[in-house]
Parts: C-alpha cells; sequence; structure tokens
C-alpha cells in the first residue's frame, strides 16, 4: 500500500498483501459465516491462510493495521458492521477524531478537514 501523508492507496501490490483479510470481511455478509466468525474468530482467521500480524489486526481491531496490510475499507467496513460499527466510526478512528467530530466535519462538507 502506499501512503502518503493520512492517504491510502489501495494498489495491486497492496491488494494482494491484503487478500486474506479482505476474503474473510467479504465472507461475513453470510450469516453462516458470521456465527462461525463468532464462534471462533482466531479459528475463522485461520481458514483464510492469514499471517500473524494479519489475525492480529482482526482480533484487535485494529482497523488502520489493516489498511496498512492492504485491506480495502469496503471490505474492512463489513467487520465492522458485524461489531456495531459505523462508517463515520471508522472513519473518526482512521483520521484521529471521535465518530461525532467526524460526523460533524462532514455535515461541513469537508472544509475544516485535517485543520
Amino acid at each position: 500500500m502506499t501512503r502518503s501523508a493520512d492517504n491510502y492507496l489501495l494498489d495491486l501490490k497492496a491488494s494482494r498483501r491484503g487478500y486474506a483479510i479482505n476474503q474473510l470481511c467479504a465472507s461475513l455478509k453470510d450469516e453462516g459465516s458470521r456465527r462461525r466468525f463468532g464462534m471462533d474468530e482466531g479459528a475463522y482467521c485461520d481458514a483464510f491462510g492469514m499471517s500473524p500480524e494479519q489475525k492480529q489486526a482482526i482480533l484487535r481491531r485494529d482497523w488502520t493495521t489493516m489498511l496498512n496490510l492492504g485491506a480495502s475499507i469496503f471490505y474492512v467496513y463489513k467487520l465492522a458492521i458485524v461489531d456495531g460499527k459505523s462508517m463515520q466510526y471508522l472513519g473518526g478512528v482512521f483520521t484521529g477524531m471521535t465518530t461525532e467530530e467526524f460526523t460533524d466535519v462532514m455535515r461541513l462538507g469537508g472544509q475544516n478537514f485535517g485543520r
């Protein structure tokens, strides 16, 4: 993944590196998969052949590390939904804001973003 300041670029190399995370997260659209994941998250991660670092990022819900390991926000969001988290929550995590602060900035059209 190419990173410039606080911007993440999901390129082909990063996408390949994050394949296991993305596949796991994508699988969570299925109710049965969510149930299996909830019963034993570690074993579910193992079934996708994750590296130890990827597995720990999932288990710890280390959202930023997931992106650094090549995950796509579109897939990571599926995991956040399983945890009852919103896109605004993730936006806050990635920008160092609270969910409320991030939401307020977005309501203003992002005009004060990063200030």
